[in-house]
């Protein structure tokens, strides 16, 4: 990354599914371009690490699926930091893999929960924070998903086709008071989730897990998995002045996904 030092000197940000892998990182670039960091997390894992790097202001152990989780974690945090300027609701799950036809409400109903309920959540308790300041931004980190449909996966392709919805409303009921509201829609991102959903891919179609990567690959223009730092600069160019002009969109970081469809 750029040195971006200073660039949000005296911000305040939340990342919600922070301690680790693509929340992580936007926690580490935020704070590396000056913003006081909080995050929260299922767990606690990778906490004292940013704690001891500096890379979070705050640390929380929250369900952000869980509304009155979501409520004590914004008051803790916002006390913490001494306000909000900046929301990134990072958090989101995989979801089950099948057909419509197979798929347990249950994990419907969880997925549902995770990928959109808790981005309602979060903006709720963040929006009375970040107006008092008479700016600030909020990113929601969607997915390719939100283009396209996505067999087998059809309640992850659901909650991020609502996200995009919900992002564009509160950009609009947000906008007049200076708050800028904006979603990134990743591609595949390297790590050892995208390994998870195409092993649980590979396991419902019944493939080889190269089989299903080499699709991957295949669907996207460059050719390539997108990295997690990739989307982090994304963030902060949105949530800093660079973006001052950004609001409503959705912003693919995915190299350019053609399909999501394999069969």
């Amino acid at each position: 990354m750029s040195d971006w030092s200073g660039l949000l000197a005296g911000k305040r940000a939340v990342v919600t599914a922070g301690g680790s892998g693509i929340g992580a990182e936007i926690a580490r670039t935020l704070s590396a371009a000056g913003a006081r960091v909080a995050v929260c997390d299922v767990n606690g894992d990778g906490f004292d690490t940013m704690e001891a790097t500096g890379d979070a202001a705050f640390t929380a152990i929250a369900d952000v699926s869980d509304f009155d989780q979501v409520a004590q974690f914004f008051g803790a945090a916002t006390d913490a930091l001494g306000g909000l300027d900046i929301l990134v609701n990072n958090a989101g799950i995989a979801g089950p893999n099948g057909p419509l036809e197979e798929m347990d409400p249950a994990e419907w109903d969880r997925t549902i929960r995770v990928d959109l309920n808790s981005a309602f959540y979060c903006a709720r308790q963040a929006i009375p924070h970040i107006v008092a300041t008479g700016s600030g931004s909020i990113v929601n980190i969607a997915s390719s998903a939100a283009f396209f449909g996505y067999p087998l996966r059809s309640p992850y392709a659901a909650a991020k086709w609502g996200l995009i919805g919900l992002t564009k409303t509160m950009a609009m009921e947000l906008g007049p008071r200076g708050v800028r509201v904006n979603a990134i829609c990743p591609g595949s991102v390297n790590g050892e989730r995208i390994r998870r959903v195409m092993a649980a891919e590979a396991d419902s179609r019944g493939i080889d897990i190269a089989e299903v990567e080499t699709g991957y690959t295949r669907q996207v223009s460059l050719r390539s998995f997108v990295e997690k730092q990739d989307v982090a600069n994304m963030v902060l160019f949105l949530v800093s002045p660079l973006g001052a002009r950004i609001s409503g969109q959705t912003l693919g970081v995915d190299g350019h996904t053609e399909t999501l469809a394999q069969f």
